[in-house]
């Protein structure tokens, strides 16, 4: 077998400034497993197709090209050096469906999401260039980066099973699927199993997409939806229209500068958002990385925010989308490190399984096949990311804490981001770690003792002097 790193360090890259560009089959290994997942799972991304025509009037063809477009920069993650499965800024999409809504249908409505998109993108590139984004990261005391972290799950779950909620749409379907799911990813039982090799690996191996056939199946036979009226041909997205009516270098023009400007607020409340999404992702990463001592996966914030960044500034161009570019869509990225987690036998590397994955849900877009067998069935696949991101987002929140002060804060944060929205929360979060920490803000509790197993406290402390080490360097 090629051997794409030496035992214990990075993955072969080639240098390019700030990211570290990466191959498929040269600098890391192709894996088949995750890429099949990919090409089912796809049919989630394009659930956002309804979104763009109800909100801005978009036909199907032109709001598919722009899923397409930006299926196609999801892949520059892994290719400079991001090691994470990137996705929608998801809780944020309500917060600008509504912004954009403010405006008259037509090109005010459009000027305002592309203002925001632009905008959002160079405040992103204009963190990761200084190298503020790896200082906010290194800073927020970690009760609120539990608490952020914890009120992201609460929230994905709370979406779900709440009234008018996808649950309610396909009940027996989802809790079969999700009893699929636990036993799959979580199970200490089916962990055993898997060791075993033959067909329990190969299963393990899958991920979630067992979970995904499971309703495929399911769902018309309990009479929850109809059969899937299968399409064989390649999907047909409109650039052409896309590039001359819904661009700002085409028939609509350029926002104004009041129109940038009036996008600051929204701007700004999205980026607390997306701060969590940042913040799990280098948790995750963390978690990951903490099972497998025969690979070193670097999760760097500044490079993570150049590359979102960029990719907001190209859709803003050439495909606005309420979806936004986010550095993270957290439930997959959860089945990819779980599967990692199980050794070097399952997932060579980290990298190349959130690439494979990404690189599955670009050609799944073309498949008119995929699209239409997993249409019938879109809220069990979006209720299962959702519920299985929420379980692990409790999970690695919890980590961050380093007392039981913390965990109580983080507790009384991740309600607030609950129930009044994460602006809200971070106040919370702020005056409740003054009150408690006074002078000790951003260090926490003195006297606290260790709270997790010595294995993970010693990771938590190296990865923290890790931190700190980069970030001097970048100020220098």
């Amino acid at each position: 077998m090629r051997e794409f790193r030496q035992y214990g360090g990075e993955n072969r890259f080639i240098s390019a400034g700030p990211f570290k560009v990466r191959l498929p089959g040269v600098h890391y290994k192709f894996e088949w497993a995750d890429y099949i997942q990919g090409l089912i799972m796809c049919a989630v991304c394009l659930s956002i197709i309804p979104v763009l025509q109800e909100t801005l009037g978009m036909p199907f063809e032109v709001a598919i090209a722009i899923v397409i477009l930006n299926g196609f920069l999801y892949t520059w993650h892994t290719l400079l050096g991001d090691p994470v499965v990137p996705g929608w800024i998801t809780p944020a999409i309500p917060l600008l469906t509504a912004y954009c809504l403010t405006f008259p249908a037509g090109v005010p409505r459009m000027h305002a999401l592309i203002a925001f998109e632009l905008g959002l993108g160079i405040f992103a590139i204009f963190l990761g260039v200084t190298g503020l984004a790896g200082r906010l990261i290194s800073l927020v005391p970690q009760a609120i980066k539990s608490g952020v972290i914890m009120g992201a799950g609460f929230s994905a779950i709370f979406m779900i099973f709440k009234d008018g909620g996808k649950f309610e749409a396909f009940p027996i379907t989802t809790t079969i699927c999700l009893a699929v799911a636990f036993y799959l990813l979580f199970s200490t039982h089916f962990q055993k199993l898997s060791t075993q090799g033959g067909i329990w690996k190969s299963v393990a191996n899958l991920g979630i997409l067992p979970c995904i056939v499971v309703a495929i199946i399911v769902a018309p036979l309990l009479g929850e939806c109809a059969w899937p009226q299968i399409e064989w041909s390649i999907t047909k997205p409109a650039f052409g229209v896309l590039w001359t009516e819904w661009v700002p270098w085409g028939a609509l023009g350029w926002p104004s500068a009041k129109e940038f400007i009036m996008a600051i607020p929204t701007i700004l409340a999205t980026y607390i958002v997306l701060f969590g999404d940042v913040v799990q992702s280098q948790a995750l990463v963390k978690d990951a990385e903490i099972a497998r001592d025969d690979e070193h996966v670097e999760y760097n914030p500044n490079r993570a925010h150049l590359i979102f960044g960029i990719r907001n500034c190209i859709m803003g161009v050439f495909g606005p989308d309420i979806s936004m570019c986010g550095p993270l869509w957290a439930a997959m990225q959860v089945v990819v490190c779980e599967r990692y987690k199980k050794g070097r036998d399952s997932m060579d590397s980290l990298l190349g399984g959130a690439a494979s994955f990404r690189w599955g849900t670009f050609t799944g877009y073309w498949l008119m096949p995929i699209v239409t067998i997993t249409k019938p069935i879109l809220p069990v696949a979006l209720s299962l990311t959702m519920i299985v991101q929420g379980f692990v987002s409790v999970r690695i929140g919890a980590m961050e804490a380093r007392s039981f002060k913390d965990l109580g804060i983080a507790g009384v944060i991740g309600g607030a981001l609950l129930a009044q929205g994460a602006a809200y929360a971070f106040a919370v979060g702020i005056l409740a770690c003054l009150l408690t920490y006074g002078g000790n803000f951003f260090k926490g509790d003195p006297d606290a003792g260790r709270l997790w197993a010595e294995e993970i406290e010693s990771q938590l402390s190296a990865e923290e002097k890790r931190l700190k080490e980069e970030l001097a360097t970048t100020e220098a």
